[in-house]
């Protein structure tokens, strides 16, 4: 099972990529997941019911031990406890339709399933798009995805029902543990529109990615909130090694990539980016800085503006973002 588990990984890695060299030759390149969805797709996918959840006996080996990824080591959590995040979402279709999941499973881009990189396999999760406060229920039992800012990679009949098809967007990720399977109170949120009341208030999104966009469409920096339900062992009040106060931050042009409730998720982002193969020039501008209740991670300084919005348009054709250009005097 681990032998497919990394085959099919680093297939699904190897795919990606190739979308994003098509896409740096013609800016009119189908978005990553555009293999979708088929010849004869089964009628009004639309309706397809939720995963309905269930208690699973969750392993600490095969697909939940500690795998690598283009150097970056994931640890998958076994544990059954609340897990919130928000971040970006992507899918993927027929390329792997029918081909193991790093479950063993196979895929059915038709059923309603997910990748994450660390969420127990098999567990459930809800899928909320803030944009049009759709929201769906799927079980994870693959791995991914594996780039920067995303969170979870959908199905295409779960990215169909949540009005995600056009391209990456940001969501809003609840898992359903097995104590709430188990007292049914998963099911206060289960109709669209309404939330559990552990999750977070949703915050205003940008529209989806635009049908002719590439995969690393821009998604502004502000959006790129991640919360965890872990407790968080420093403040930003409190910042620890590796994070610095705002107020050391020298004088000029910062560019912002993403803000983040939790310290180890700024940390975790600011060193995916510096080993990113095609944001190399950025690891030795980044730092994380504290700031009221939230961690920034920014490059610079710049000497002016213009240096600044040219630095932002680089990260924003490599990464996939649109930076936020910060001023300080």
């Amino acid at each position: 099972m681990t032998a497919t588990f990394e085959a099919t990984s680093l297939q699904r890695l190897a795919a990606a990529i190739g979308v994003l060299v098509l896409v740096a030759g013609c800016a009119s390149s189908p978005p990553r997941g555009s293999d979708g969805p088929g010849v004869n797709p089964p009628a009004d996918l639309a309706s397809v019911p939720d995963a309905e959840p269930r208690v699973e006996a969750i392993r600490a080996g095969g697909p939940n031990k500690p795998y690598q990824v283009l150097g970056r080591e994931y640890v998958p959590t076994v544990a059954d406890r609340p897990f919130v995040e928000r971040g970006l979402a992507s899918w993927y279709g027929r390329k792997f339709h029918g081909r193991p999941t790093a479950s063993g499973e196979v895929y059915d881009m038709y059923a309603m399933t997910a990748a994450h990189p660390t969420l127990p396999i098999p567990s459930y999760a809800r899928i909320r798009n803030p944009a049009n406060g759709r929201q769906v229920i799927v079980r994870i039992n693959d791995r991914g995805p594996f780039h920067a800012g995303r969170i979870v990679d959908l199905s295409y009949a779960a990215a169909l029902k949540l009005d995600l098809l056009r391209g990456v967007a940001p969501v809003e990720l609840e898992r359903i543990t097995s104590d709430e399977i188990r007292a049914g109170t998963w099911r206060r949120g289960s109709d669209a529109g309404t939330r559990v009341a552990s999750a977070p208030a949703p915050a205003p999104a940008p529209a989806p990615v635009p049908s002719n966009a590439p995969a690393n469409a821009p998604i502004a920096a502000s959006d790129l909130a991640f919360v965890s339900t872990a407790p968080s062992a420093a403040t930003a009040t409190d910042p620890a090694p590796g994070v610095r106060p705002v107020g050391e931050a020298a004088p000029g042009f910062w560019i912002q990539l993403a803000a983040f409730r939790e310290r180890d998720g700024a940390q975790s982002f600011q060193r995916h980016v510096g080993r990113d193969s095609d944001a190399g020039w950025l690891a030795p501008l980044l730092a994380t800085f504290a700031d009221a209740s939230l961690y920034r991670v920014q490059a610079g300084p710049y000497a002016s503006r213009d240096d600044a919005e040219g630095a932002a348009t680089r990260v924003r054709s490599t990464l996939g973002i649109v930076p936020m250009i910060v001023e300080r005097r």
